[in-house]
């Protein structure tokens, strides 16, 4: 291997270093959801969780829409960009994000999708559907936990699709219901317009009322995330290694369970699980007692 090699490699490993720990300090679940990986998938793990997460933070880190526009625009620019562009070798999340893509054949439109659909989060227009939170979910979930199945075993992963696609559906409904009021701090509104005016809530859940009405709707919704677990289970396909990109639905129940507990408050941020208990649940679910 000669110097240039040698200082790539080197450089290379900086990057994934910095996205483990990224994704530590930003997702917990997933990293530790990672450590019942294959060691030589992780840092690829490491890489799309820690891109998906700086994508998800948009929203709070600028001050207009047009500040966030620009933001995603630079993935869009860095993606049609060579490989070896400057601008992504100095990115360290692009940079291992990339070299992912690379390795495991990633299509580059299915990142383009995720970025579209995180335009939604920049304004502050309402979810118009179900469909089309479910469609969200999609993208910003579902997708990344379906390139980390292919990064952990490809062919395991076309085994594992419904499952993957349920337990992506299932993650993503339980993390927005998670972040409800973080949410509506920042003004966002992706509670969907027919779900509310199915309950009649949508005056009650501008005012941030816990009436009857909102948690009617609330409770809708955790069930659609419930359903989505429940035919992940029954999808998932033998006990291939690509189940590991499974693991973080195992921790859905805990935060549903939460949600569902006489006096919980929607618009207050919930407590955490405590470590140990997340660590024994993924624990469980790969040894193969279900996610």
């Amino acid at each position: 291997m000669d110097d240039a090699a040698a200082k790539r490699e080197t450089e290379l490993a900086d990057h994934y270093r910095h996205c483990e720990a990224a994704l530590r300090e930003q997702e917990l679940d997933l990293w530790l959801a990672g450590l019942f990986a294959p060691a030589s998938a992780r840092p690829h793990l490491h890489a799309i969780g820690a891109f998906a997460a700086e994508l998800a933070s948009v929203r709070a880190r600028v001050s207009q829409p047009i500040l966030g526009e620009m933001r995603l625009r630079w993935w869009y620019d860095s993606l049609e960009a060579a490989a070896d562009s400057e601008g992504a070798r100095a990115h360290p999340v692009a940079d291992a994000l990339f070299d992912t893509l690379d390795r495991h054949a990633i299509p580059r439109e299915e990142i383009v999708e995720l970025l579209e659909a995180h335009s939604f989060d920049l304004y502050d227009e309402p979810m118009e559907s179900l469909a089309a939170l479910e469609t969200y979910c999609d993208r910003v979930f579902g997708a990344p936990m379906r390139w980390r199945a292919i990064a952990i075993d490809a062919q395991d992963a076309s085994r594992q699709e419904e499952a993957l696609r349920c337990a992506g559906r299932a993650l993503g409904l339980t993390s927005i219901l998670r972040a409800l009021p973080r949410h509506l701090a920042q003004g966002q509104r992706f509670l969907p317009v027919d779900l509310l005016a199915r309950h009649s809530a949508e005056a009650d859940f501008a005012e941030a009322k816990a009436t009857p009405a909102v948690a009617g709707a609330l409770a809708e919704l955790r069930g659609e995330a419930r359903d989505n677990l429940e035919k992940a289970r029954s999808a998932v396909h033998g006990d291939g290694p690509a189940r590991a990109a499974l693991l973080p639905a195992a921790l859905i129940p805990l935060y549903l369970g939460e949600m569902e507990r006489k006096g919980f408050e929607p618009f207050h941020t919930i407590a955490e699980p405590a470590q140990w208990r997340r660590q024994w649940r993924l624990w469980r679910a790969s040894r193969g007692r279900g996610i």
